[in-house]
């Protein structure tokens, strides 16, 4: 393929993808950061759903596959999901609402891998497993249905 050729379909096919993040875009603009445990998950709870957290790391490629392929999707369509950054010192209020940083809930969680979806359910009991990793793409949607599923009825 000639250098123009590649640069002419690099031209077509690039505002089709642009245009397809912005729609996601136009949905939800990111999956919001917890600034309050207690009261995202009480929220959630009263919805009958269970507060998915993504422990994630800043500049990870497979946090943000996680994030933009399956969680602001779910987030678009009303599931409760929030995001901590495993090093960030950003301000958050824990389940019984004491004020600390995300990385501080990250060590008390005692999640080694990012990205870790988790699945709270009252008093911020987790109610199903955690999911670690990014296990096989082709099956993450169907690992995350299942703990979500697994989650709900335990609420």
């Amino acid at each position: 393929m000639r250098a123009w050729d590649a640069s002419r379909r690099a031209l077509i096919v690039l505002p089709g993808l642009l245009w397809g993040e912005q729609q996601l875009g136009a949905q939800v603009a990111a999956l919001p950061p917890s600034r309050d445990l207690g009261s995202e998950l009480a929220s959630a709870v009263q919805r009958r759903q269970p507060l998915l957290v993504l422990v994630s790391l800043h500049a990870c490629v497979y946090c943000e596959r996680v994030r933009r392929s399956y969680l602001l999707p779910m987030l678009a369509q009303g599931q409760a999901v929030v995001q901590i950054d495993m090093h960030s010192q950003t301000g958050v209020r824990d389940f019984q609402s004491v004020a600390t940083v995300h990385e501080e809930v990250v060590r008390r969680w005692r999640v080694q891998l990012a990205p870790t979806v988790l699945f709270f359910g009252p008093g911020g009991r987790e109610v199903a497993e955690r999911m670690e990793g990014t296990y096989q793409p082709d099956f993450y949607a169907a690992y995350l249905e299942d703990r979500l599923k697994q989650a709900r009825q335990r609420l």
